[in-house]
């Protein structure tokens, strides 16, 4: 596909519908939808003045297949920043393929999977932060993901973005003037107040990436896995957590024999769970399978519910994975006394030395809702509300201002160590060049063709 394409999609979902929208994009938009298009009244379509909803016949091969409606959004003011046209039909699966291929007859070109947003980000109309926020709303399965794919959670993002961009560039003025004309003092900054507006960057990049815990947690979810021996009840967590019977649960050990996986809601906090296989020596060939597939993905983890059964003694498999929890000091660790409306046989102390949280639930008869609230204590901050400051949501985001955060660094070190202000300046300019990835002032195509390529095809 070419720049200069004009391209063509359905932009609503697929299946049979009460409407569908054809979006067109590009410089021959207007002259394909004439072409596809017939309005009532007998005027052209270019007559109608922009952003005007036309009513009349949608046409294939020159006759008439349905009634709708059309609207033209010239260039610039468009989402894409091209002409554009949406043609809405009658949302049939086979109406729908049939206006969308009569746009291809009369020119247009099939789109690539986010290639209308793309366009929208190389014509200006929106930032690449802005772009990836488009596509974490569509995503969005939680009303946290929602409230930090917000614009207004954006705007404070590129706002605050933005404005340590601004402060690094004004010193770095600063330090070029200082350094081209050294003999015209023309630094307008002391080198104390350069290393004090350092000090100011550092502290809000600082706190800036101290964010992404919770917009991690919030918008790309948390590996989770639901680990134990068998039939402590480990399968009833996983149908409590999911709101439904996903999993089956009986009396028999070893029951699940495969990793179950589903993307649910902790509260606030969006949970990658896994059900596994119960942890002992297998007994079969599928079994042994599922238990190495559970302790693969255990590695994997980032927060582990480790469920023992509360009415029967520690048994051997129950130390093991103790042992196991208490070595694993880079993950959350929540233990878990499963049966608690059984004669209590465990108490919290028998677990608590290999865990960070120690929750006693009934699985079967109980609520998530404490179990929620404890994996928010452990993954959001209180004083971080969706929405309402500058949250990073996303590892592409939040590796750009880390890598910032080191050269603003290094950059006060340089001064410190009395090096030339030229060393400073150079580890500045790379500060403002990672900065610049977040907006896409300054990033690689293969980063722009990858974030789109997650986008659903005809946004």
């Amino acid at each position: 596909m070419f720049a200069t394409d004009t391209i063509a999609a359905i932009s609503t979902p697929p299946g049979k519908g009460g409407v569908a929208i054809i979006r067109i994009s590009g410089e021959a938009a207007f002259e394909i939808a004439e072409r596809c298009f017939a309005p009532r009244s007998g005027k052209p379509l270019s007559a109608y003045p922009a952003r005007h909803a036309v009513y009349g016949c949608i046409l294939s091969e020159n006759r008439p297949i349905d009634d709708g409606l059309a609207v033209r959004f010239p260039a610039p003011a468009s989402y894409t920043g091209e002409n554009m046209v949406e043609i809405c039909c009658h949302g049939g699966i086979l109406l729908t393929q049939k206006v969308l291929e009569e746009t291809f007859a009369q020119g247009a070109v099939q789109a690539a999977p986010g290639e209308f947003t793309r366009r929208a980000f190389v014509n200006g109309k929106l930032s690449l932060s802005r772009a990836e926020a488009v596509g974490r709303l569509l995503e969005a399965q939680t009303e946290a993901q929602m409230k930090l794919a917000a614009p207004d959670a954006t705007d404070a993002l590129e706002g605050e973005v933005g404005a340590i961009y601004g402060l690094l560039l004004s010193l770095l003025s600063s330090l070029f003037a200082d350094i081209d004309y050294p003999e015209e003092d023309l630094g307008e900054l002391s080198v104390e107040e350069i290393l004090s507006r350092l000090r100011e960057a550092q502290t809000r990049l600082d706190a800036l990436l101290a964010t992404y815990r919770t917009g991690h947690a919030i918008a790309e979810g948390i590996p989770c896995v639901i680990c134990g021996r068998p039939n402590v009840g480990k399968s009833s967590l996983y149908n409590l957590l999911c709101g439904e019977d996903r999993a089956i649960v009986t009396s028999e050990a070893g029951t699940t024999r495969d990793v179950l996986e589903k993307t649910v809601a902790c509260g606030q906090v969006t949970l990658l769970l896994c059900d596994t296989a119960g942890l002992r020596d297998a007994e079969s060939a599928a079994e042994k399978i599922g238990v190495e597939r559970s302790r693969a993905r255990i590695k994997e983890a980032e927060l582990i519910f480790a469920v023992f059964d509360a009415s029967a003694p520690l048994t051997e498999e129950d130390r093991a994975l103790l042992e196991e929890l208490a070595a694993r000091r880079d993950v959350c660790r929540v233990g878990i006394l499963n049966k608690t409306d059984l004669p209590a046989v465990l108490a919290p102390a028998d677990i608590a030395p290999a865990c960070d949280e120690v929750l006693s639930l009934s699985a079967l008869t109980g609520d998530k809702q404490p179990l929620c609230e404890l994996v928010e204590k452990l993954f959001l901050s209180e004083r971080i509300t969706p929405g309402h400051r500058a949250i990073l949501s996303g590892a592409r985001q939040a590796a750009a201002v880390r890598r910032a955060a080191e050269c603003v660094q290094s950059a006060q070190a340089a001064f410190a160590a009395g090096f030339a202000h030229d060393v400073a300046a150079s580890d500045i300019e790379r500060a403002l060049s990672a900065l610049g990835e977040i907006s896409g002032r300054e990033v690689s195509e293969q980063i722009v063709a990858d974030i789109f390529s997650h986008f659903c095809v005809g946004k």
